[in-house]
């Protein structure tokens, strides 16, 4: 397992019952789907059918349906620097969007 997956779980456990439903709420799915397309889409694989162009790169429906996976996980992974992974600066409402994106995906087969 790598360290980069270790310390992602370890987030997950330690953020994981802390979901924020406020921000789930006002935020949109399809606009988060809009901008993955734009800026996600180059390394992974935003659709539940679809593989990640980067063979690295997580599947947002895997990344969705991993245990203990939460709105406020996804928070703190997508504002942590990853050495994989560029540093995008995703502005609030873009971050809400895009986590309600994911979420929507969860147990979502092909």
């Amino acid at each position: 397992m790598s360290g980069q997956r270790i310390i992602f779980l370890a987030l997950l456990l330690i953020f994981g019952g802390m979901a924020s439903p406020a921000q789930t709420q006002t935020a949109d799915p399809a606009a988060g789907e809009a901008y993955a397309e734009k800026v996600c889409a180059q390394c992974h694989a935003i659709h539940p059918s679809g593989l990640s162009p980067e063979l690295t790169a997580p599947l947002f429906k895997d990344v969705a349906n991993t245990p203990g996976m939460t709105d406020t996980a996804l928070r703190v992974w997508l504002s942590t620097s990853h050495p994989t992974m560029p540093n995008i600066v995703v502005e609030p409402q873009d971050m809400d969007n895009v986590i309600a994106y994911i979420l929507s995906l969860k147990e979502q087969q092909q």
